[in-house]
């Protein structure tokens, strides 16, 4: 049996963006992936708001609380994607230089409900994208420049 590909949702602190792609993907992912998330500074907690988004499309947070991101977590992954909040200051350096997806979303933690549900459903579509992406593909898609970003 073989160990299935690695998607790697990155944020900084881990407690909505990253957390959210993280279960969508999860939730129905192509044969043979797997989507994992961290942060580069990750967060004590999930955002308390991040279940509750989640829960109203019927799905559930993952299990580990934020995370930090690993040298590990970044070699392993075939498909990395950052939430769009990575900086000089905040992005390791082996991470910058991977190639590497951005979605560029803003943080939901700084929005009203309406705003957090936004950015949710942009992660959505995007998710959607990149699970159409790899099942077409049938295989690793490797490290594809495609900005999924819409």
């Amino acid at each position: 049996m073989t160990s299935p590909h690695v998607v790697l949702f990155v944020c900084v602190e881990n407690p909505c963006r990253s957390l959210m792609a993280e279960a969508m993907f999860n939730a129905n992912p192509p044969a043979g992936w797997v989507a994992v998330s961290a942060g580069t500074r990750p967060a004590a907690s999930a955002n308390p708001r991040t279940g509750r988004m989640l829960r109203e499309l019927e799905l559930e947070l993952p299990r580990h609380s934020p995370q930090p991101l690993t040298v590990e977590m970044i070699e392993a992954a075939e498909i990395r994607v950052t939430m769009g909040c990575l900086d000089d200051a905040s992005c390791p350096a082996r991470l910058k230089h991977r190639e590497l997806r951005d979605w560029a979303l803003p943080d939901p933690a700084q929005l009203d409900d309406r705003g957090f549900r936004e950015v949710r459903d942009r992660i959505a579509t995007n998710v959607t994208g990149l699970r159409e992406e790899l099942a077409a593909a049938g295989a690793p898609a490797g490290a594809s420049t495609q900005d999924l970003a819409r």
